[in-house]
């Protein structure tokens, strides 16, 4: 069973790092241009906030979710100017406490839900764990987008494992989305953990393999680098094929230059 206690834990340390990066900017920063075209870091932080809001609404009272699911299908360009205007009106300083306020009452939601509750979100149901797992993968990734916009680093730490993992657990829709067929041959992946360490997954006879850093792993998974750009390897025709387009987040398929990729959601 997830810990849900522990997925919550990370949940709030991932949004308190990239709080600590974006706390005392010059205001005007906070309409800087991000690398994903046409975001900038307001656009980013109000994505960010808005869905942690949708989560919680969705383990809260999964009926009103409901309902606000229908509303936003119903008018896809009038939703996606919705999550982005979710900062609009306010100062940088503001938006920040809101997504603070947003990710920890999603915690606390996430806490309070029974064991074993599916609940509902924009695709299937899924598991209040995959909720979290995906809060977490989310912000680490548009927060690779605001610190590459403000052009600082982030050290790597052991909360990469949820990014990877949420990658490697998506490669089928990362075929199904392409309308191709999911390959059924084994897939190893070895990754170099940001403390040393060695993550995998797979068998470990597996023909076709993937390894190289967590860190660039999570970058090539949440389509903020190119996979050229990375010390990562490939062997096999499938493990090529897949991180070629490997995509950690919902959504239609998308290019993996990230000046053009949509956004995940």
């Amino acid at each position: 069973m997830a810990d849900i206690e522990a997925l919550g834990r990370d949940a709030v340390a991932e949004h308190d790092d990239l709080r600590a990066v974006l706390s005392g900017i010059p205001e005007e920063d906070w309409d800087r241009p991000t690398p994903s075209a046409g975001w900038t870091i307001r656009d980013q932080i109000s994505h960010l906030a808005y869905f942690d809001g949708a989560a919680r609404l969705s383990m809260a009272d999964p009926d009103a979710f409901r309902a606000a699911r229908a509303e936003a299908l119903a008018d896809i360009e009038k939703f996606v100017h919705a999550t982005l205007s979710h900062g609009e009106g306010i100062s940088g300083s503001e938006l920040l406490d809101r997504f603070t306020e947003e990710r920890r009452a999603l915690v606390a939601a996430a806490r309070a839900v029974p064991e074993g509750v599916r609940i509902p979100w924009y695709g299937p149901d899924m598991s209040v764990a995959s909720s979290v797992t995906a809060r977490i993968m989310e912000t680490w990734a548009h927060g690779q987008d605001v610190v590459d916009a403000l052009g600082v680093t982030r050290r790597p730490t052991e909360r990469l494992r949820h990014v990877c993992d949420i990658g490697i657990r998506a490669r089928p829709f990362s075929y199904r989305s392409r309308g191709l067929e999911i390959p059924d041959r084994p897939l190893r992946v070895e990754l170099v953990a940001p403390d040393g360490g060695v993550w995998e997954w797979g068998p470990p006879d597996a023909a076709d393999r993937v390894s190289g850093t967590a860190l660039d792993f999570a970058l090539v998974v949440t389509q903020r680098r190119l996979l050229g750009d990375t010390g990562l390897e490939a062997v096999g025709d499938d493990a090529r094929t897949w991180i070629g387009f490997a995509q950690a987040f919902a959504g239609t398929p998308t290019t993996t230059d990230p000046a053009r990729q949509q956004q995940p959601s």
